[in-house]
């Protein structure tokens, strides 16, 4: 209802373009949380959404939630993000028939635990999962964007790119070296208008929030109500955020109206991250 309302008050205002008709958007990892949010809004603003995935029930399921209001036609490619072969198959059959004007790299992030307990093939794979992934992606579709003379890549990571969080020792290192591909990938490409810019989501209502909550709890022996409790009182807003409310910052820097926006990662937390 919020984006409803957001999109009618801008499209009435006529001082920000927000409109996303006729742009062709792929998001990845959009059958749930903060990805499909996302999905449901470009599509609120005219984009052609074409969703990734691995599991094709849900995607289909996905596909039947996003808005046709705007004569979009919307799509989904199955692929297993931890599989190199299928995104490069699968990004080459898109841009075979698509300029892609918005890139969402968005993918699970890698398993909780201290990082003296990691082994090094858990780097190795969430290096391939989250960093080489998105740099096939986004090196596949920048040929359309400088052609359409637009383009947006953002990268849904974590507040640790401003500060490690605990008992996420992998996901700490992982995060972080792709905030520094994104805003080396932002220097290269802002003369062709294609922007890079990194969203950084607090604690969110998510299914990866629910594991994490359930994993902390039973290693430190608490209640879960306990441990959310004493989670939500980190929050100066004092609540989780929604996926909602992280796809509308999304939305807003895949849009004309963020043209000047990139390089930069930008935290939607509520305020809980304690730098400036």
């Amino acid at each position: 209802m919020f984006v409803k309302n957001f999109h009618n008050f801008i499209l009435k205002s006529g001082d920000m373009d927000i409109s996303l008709k006729g742009k062709h958007a792929l998001i990845c990892g959009s059958t749930q949380g903060i990805g499909l949010a996302t999905a449901k809004v470009l599509a609120s603003l005219g984009a052609n959404c074409i969703l990734m995935a691995r599991n094709e029930e849900t995607l289909k399921m996905a596909l039947q939630q996003l808005s046709c209001d705007q004569d979009q036609q919307h799509t989904y490619q199955v692929v297993d993000f931890s599989e190199k072969q299928q995104i490069e198959t699968a990004i080459h059959q898109i841009t075979a028939h698509n300029n892609i004007a918005i890139l969402i790299n968005n993918t699970g992030g890698p398993k909780s635990g201290p990082i003296t307990a990691a082994l090094p093939d858990d780097f190795e794979s969430a290096f391939q999962q989250h960093l080489i992934g998105n740099h096939i992606l986004a090196t596949a579709v920048l040929p359309g964007m400088k052609a359409l003379g637009y383009g947006r890549i953002i990268n849904i990571i974590s507040t640790s790119v401003k500060t490690p969080l605990p008992n996420l020792g992998v996901s700490n290192t992982i995060r972080a070296a792709v905030a520094s591909w994104a805003k080396t990938l932002s220097n290269e490409v802002g003369k062709f208008n294609i922007t890079v810019n990194n969203v950084l989501p607090g604690l969110t209502e998510t299914a990866r929030l629910t594991s994490l909550i359930e994993q902390t709890a039973k290693i430190q022996q608490l209640e879960i109500s306990d441990l959310e409790k004493n989670m939500i009182n980190t929050i100066p807003m004092a609540r989780f955020g929604k996926a909602e409310e992280i796809a509308n910052v999304i939305a807003f820097l895949a849009s004309p109206a963020a043209s000047y926006v990139t390089g930069t990662s930008i935290r939607v937390d509520g305020g809980r991250t304690p730098s400036i």
